[in-house]
């Protein structure tokens, strides 16, 4: 059954991870043909900007693309699990805005390289929220009680 479960996943990650190129592919494929034909976008921030989006698919490709023996063919690995919640799904976000970033400048212009801004305000939000929830914690583990004693758990309370 656990054979089952890693078969399935790896089959999803390798679908996943494909149509991740090929989207990749054709946003970026679309981008250098219109620069190559009217010279009115700008490749220096079609590529400074876009290399967000290339480290985040290199890392997705190198920790979910799964591994085949080549002697038998056997899955030996299946790979992290591109459909986590957390930082998996905020690289495919990073990806996904910079694709749709990147069509607005090829057929609408420059100007509109600025919305790439939006994703390190983003992560310094969630990190932000993190952080605070973190302090939170770490503030709630040390309440005391109303007799001024520190909070005790059940083991301790028993023993007193």
């Amino acid at each position: 059954m656990a054979q089952k479960a890693r078969k399935d996943r790896a089959k999803m990650n390798a679908a996943a991870l494909n149509n991740l190129h090929i989207g990749s592919a054709i946003v970026n494929g679309l981008f250098l043909v219109v620069y190559y034909f009217f010279k009115n976008r700008s490749a220096f921030w079609w590529f400074l900007l876009s290399l967000p989006s290339w480290i985040c698919q290199f890392t997705l490709e190198r920790t979910g693309r799964p591994t085949y023996d080549p002697a038998s063919g056997a899955l030996k690995t299946s790979g992290e699990d591109l459909a986590a919640p957390g930082l998996t799904e905020y690289m495919f976000d990073v990806i996904w805005f910079t694709w749709g970033t990147t069509v607005l400048v090829t057929f609408l212009g420059n100007r509109f390289w600025f919305l790439l801004a939006v994703v390190p305000a983003f992560g310094a939000l969630k990190g932000y929220s993190l952080w605070g929830a973190a302090r939170q914690l770490g503030q709630l583990n040390g309440i005391e009680n109303a007799s001024g004693q520190p909070a005790m758990n059940r083991k301790q309370r028993r023993a007193a």
